[in-house]
Protein backbone atom coordinates (compact mmCIF):
# COMPACT_ATOMS: atom_id res chain seq x y z
CA UNK A 1 0.00 0.00 0.00
CA UNK A 2 1.54 3.37 -0.73
CA UNK A 3 2.49 5.66 2.37
CA UNK A 4 -0.08 8.41 1.94
CA UNK A 5 -3.01 5.60 1.86
CA UNK A 6 -1.75 4.14 4.28
CA UNK A 7 -1.58 7.45 6.50
CA UNK A 8 -4.94 8.53 5.48
CA UNK A 9 -6.52 5.04 6.41
CA UNK A 10 -5.04 5.47 10.22
CA UNK A 11 -5.97 8.93 10.25
CA UNK A 12 -9.41 8.65 9.20
CA UNK A 13 -10.19 5.69 11.58
CA UNK A 14 -8.74 7.95 14.28
CA UNK A 15 -11.22 10.33 13.10
CA UNK A 16 -13.75 8.17 13.36
CA UNK A 17 -13.40 6.99 16.37
CA UNK A 18 -12.78 10.39 18.06
CA UNK A 19 -16.47 11.93 16.37
CA UNK A 20 -18.16 9.11 18.55
CA UNK A 21 -16.66 9.88 21.54
CA UNK A 22 -13.37 7.65 21.56
CA UNK A 23 -10.05 9.10 21.40
CA UNK A 24 -8.14 5.70 21.73
CA UNK A 25 -7.85 5.50 18.00
CA UNK A 26 -5.19 8.79 18.38
CA UNK A 27 -3.89 7.38 21.64
CA UNK A 28 -2.85 3.90 19.70
CA UNK A 29 -1.34 5.86 17.43
CA UNK A 30 0.74 7.94 19.21
CA UNK A 31 4.10 7.02 20.02
CA UNK A 32 5.74 7.32 23.62
CA UNK A 33 7.53 10.68 22.71
CA UNK A 34 4.27 11.97 21.20
CA UNK A 35 3.67 16.06 21.32
CA UNK A 36 0.72 17.85 21.38
CA UNK A 37 -0.37 21.59 20.17
CA UNK A 38 -3.82 23.00 20.45
CA UNK A 39 -4.91 26.16 20.87
CA UNK A 40 -7.17 25.58 24.14
CA UNK A 41 -3.02 24.72 26.00
CA UNK A 42 -1.18 27.31 26.83
CA UNK A 43 2.27 25.30 25.90
CA UNK A 44 2.97 22.44 24.43
CA UNK A 45 1.88 18.76 25.99
CA UNK A 46 5.26 16.13 26.26
CA UNK A 47 4.85 12.20 26.10
CA UNK A 48 2.28 10.05 25.73
CA UNK A 49 0.87 9.75 29.32
CA UNK A 50 -0.14 13.79 29.22
CA UNK A 51 -1.94 13.36 25.67
CA UNK A 52 -3.72 10.44 27.21
CA UNK A 53 -4.47 12.43 30.43
CA UNK A 54 -5.72 15.34 28.26
CA UNK A 55 -7.63 13.32 25.65
CA UNK A 56 -9.48 11.21 28.73
CA UNK A 57 -10.86 14.36 29.95
CA UNK A 58 -12.87 14.60 26.64
CA UNK A 59 -13.92 10.94 26.69
CA UNK A 60 -17.24 10.32 25.91
CA UNK A 61 -18.14 14.05 25.63
CA UNK A 62 -17.10 14.40 21.63
CA UNK A 63 -19.93 13.64 19.53
CA UNK A 64 -20.34 14.70 15.84
CA UNK A 65 -22.96 13.59 13.18
CA UNK A 66 -20.51 14.01 10.22
CA UNK A 67 -16.82 14.77 9.70
CA UNK A 68 -15.07 15.58 6.82
CA UNK A 69 -10.86 15.66 5.88
CA UNK A 70 -10.97 18.16 3.00
CA UNK A 71 -7.29 18.61 1.10
CA UNK A 72 -5.73 16.01 2.67
CA UNK A 73 -1.93 15.75 1.72
CA UNK A 74 0.62 13.47 2.91
CA UNK A 75 4.63 14.64 2.09
CA UNK A 76 7.19 11.65 3.25
CA UNK A 77 10.41 10.90 2.83
CA UNK A 78 11.98 7.59 4.48
CA UNK A 79 10.62 6.79 7.48
CA UNK A 80 8.66 10.32 8.23
CA UNK A 81 5.30 11.54 6.69
CA UNK A 82 3.91 14.71 7.31
CA UNK A 83 -0.04 14.96 6.69
CA UNK A 84 -1.78 18.13 6.48
CA UNK A 85 -5.96 18.75 5.88
CA UNK A 86 -8.62 21.15 7.01
CA UNK A 87 -11.25 19.14 9.56
CA UNK A 88 -14.81 19.96 9.03
CA UNK A 89 -17.24 18.52 11.33
CA UNK A 90 -20.60 19.39 12.98
CA UNK A 91 -21.98 18.61 16.54
CA UNK A 92 -25.49 17.31 17.94
CA UNK A 93 -26.88 20.71 16.99
CA UNK A 94 -25.32 21.29 13.58
CA UNK A 95 -22.82 23.61 14.98
CA UNK A 96 -20.06 23.73 12.07
CA UNK A 97 -16.31 23.82 13.38
CA UNK A 98 -13.47 23.94 11.17
CA UNK A 99 -9.66 22.86 11.72
CA UNK A 100 -6.17 22.75 10.06
CA UNK A 101 -4.48 19.90 11.46
CA UNK A 102 -0.35 18.84 10.64
CA UNK A 103 0.16 15.64 12.07
CA UNK A 104 3.72 14.13 11.96
CA UNK A 105 3.95 10.00 11.58
CA UNK A 106 7.02 8.13 12.13
CA UNK A 107 7.84 4.51 11.18
CA UNK A 108 9.07 2.23 13.72
CA UNK A 109 9.62 -1.71 13.31
CA UNK A 110 7.33 -1.24 10.47
CA UNK A 111 4.54 0.76 12.30
CA UNK A 112 3.17 4.35 11.38
CA UNK A 113 2.90 6.38 14.95
CA UNK A 114 2.30 9.76 15.29
CA UNK A 115 5.17 11.94 16.66
CA UNK A 116 3.85 15.36 16.53
CA UNK A 117 0.04 17.06 16.17
CA UNK A 118 -0.75 20.61 15.86
CA UNK A 119 -4.53 21.75 15.54
CA UNK A 120 -5.58 25.36 15.16
CA UNK A 121 -8.99 26.76 14.07
CA UNK A 122 -9.28 27.67 10.72
CA UNK A 123 -9.91 31.75 10.00
CA UNK A 124 -9.57 32.12 14.20
CA UNK A 125 -11.23 35.48 15.84
CA UNK A 126 -9.50 38.61 15.28
CA UNK A 127 -7.24 37.48 11.39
Amino acid sequence: MPIADEILALEKEALRRWCDGDPSGFLELSAPDVVYFDPSLERRLDGLDALTAYYEAARGKIKSKWFDMRNPLVQSAGDAAVLTFNFVSADMQDTEYRWNCTEVYRRTAGKWQIIQTHWSPTKPKGF
